[in-house]
């Protein structure tokens, strides 16, 4: 069963003011995991307090602080509190690039989960950012659900998750975004991540957002 009942007018919502009445999750399955992303989502557990980005010349730190600003500005209606926001995308930018994932599909597919809700729950519990569901933390760690809503780890959680449904797709993400809601096969989960994520679609340019 799909996590929404209906995804398909949401991609009308170009607009970044759209609004989400509740998150929904489905039936992502709980399934063995390989070594390695056990590991890694252990070691997200473990972790405290957003990353601080490290760039190997000027040149790639001020790409960075373009992005961060141009996304800072469509998402200030969201998170209107400048540190709070800058903490938020610095974490999104450094989980989705350690795990492989377009920044901008992983902006797009929480828009779609939480609508940048820190402590959104769904019907079946699903929890925070990434509606990570619990039984995660019970696979990978010491089965505090808690955790979820710590920022860092639930975004580590969900983005090394979607790499993981990813590779097991063999790269294709419409696949892996239905693996990611439980609805493989299905258009209107996928759809409507690819809608969100346009609001998000960054090309480097000083200037430009």
């Amino acid at each position: 069963m799909s996590r929404r009942q209906s995804l398909l007018p949401l991609l009308a919502g170009s607009c970044l003011g759209w609004a989400v009445p509740s998150a929904r999750a489905g039936s992502q399955v709980e399934e063995p995991l390989a070594d390695s992303v056990r590991t890694a989502l252990s070691s997200a557990v473990l972790q405290q307090g957003a990353p601080v980005p490290e760039f190997a010349d000027t040149a790639a730190r001020l790409v960075y602080l373009r992005w961060l600003g141009a996304m800072s500005d469509r998402l200030w209606h969201k998170k209107p509190d400048w540190l709070v926001r800058k903490e938020f995308l610095q974490t999104v930018w450094y989980e989705s690039r350690r795990a492989g994932l377009d920044t901008s599909l992983v902006l797009g597919l929480i828009q779609v989960e939480s609508n940048f809700r820190k402590f959104a729950v769904s019907s079946v519990g699903a929890r925070g950012y990434m509606q990570v569901m619990p039984f995660w933390t019970r696979v990978i760690g010491d089965g505090d659900a808690g955790k979820l809503f710590h920022l860092q780890t639930n975004l580590r959680f969900g983005c090394v998750i979607l790499r993981h449904y990813l590779d097991r797709e063999q790269g294709d993400v419409y696949m892996a975004l239905g693996r990611y809601n439980g609805s493989r096969g299905k258009p209107q989960y996928p759809n409507a991540v690819f809608g969100a994520q346009r609001n998000w679609v960054y090309s480097d340019a000083p200037n430009k957002a």
